[in-house]
């Protein structure tokens, strides 16, 4: 199994609320992800341009009534995505709660500090 990594896409706070709360549905209307991730309209069709460029989300528009719409689901690739990411990140975390004073190897003395490629 490989090391999770940070996926640099989701680095940006906006598009990992977007991509985790796509996590948990199934075709999401614009209109919640926009209330739900509180940004403006054209701050979410930004984020979702890139995720669906990066293909990370699916986009679909359509019509309820006469009204336009657009519904935005996670794709495969985005859940894979996503997951690595948390990862990563529960792998940062869990280091960060080690104590100071021992090293993984049990000699005393801090562990060297590893920094993801993902920020070099």
């Amino acid at each position: 199994m490989s090391t999770p990594r940070l996926d640099p896409v989701l680095l940006d706070p906006t598009r990992l609320a977007i991509v985790a709360l796509l996590a948990g549905t199934q075709w999401a209307e614009f209109s919640f992800v926009r209330d739900a991730a509180q940004v403006s309209d054209s701050v979410l069709s930004k984020r979702i341009s890139g995720l669906a460029d990066g293909g990370y989300v699916e986009v679909r528009k359509g019509y309820v009534g006469k009204r336009p719409r657009t519904w935005i689901n996670l794709s495969a690739a985005g859940r894979a995505a996503l997951s690595g990411h948390v990862a990563a990140l529960q792998e940062i975390a869990t280091r960060a709660e080690q104590s100071p004073s021992t090293s993984s190897d049990g000699a005393p003395g801090p562990d060297p500090v590893v920094v993801p490629e993902a920020m070099t």
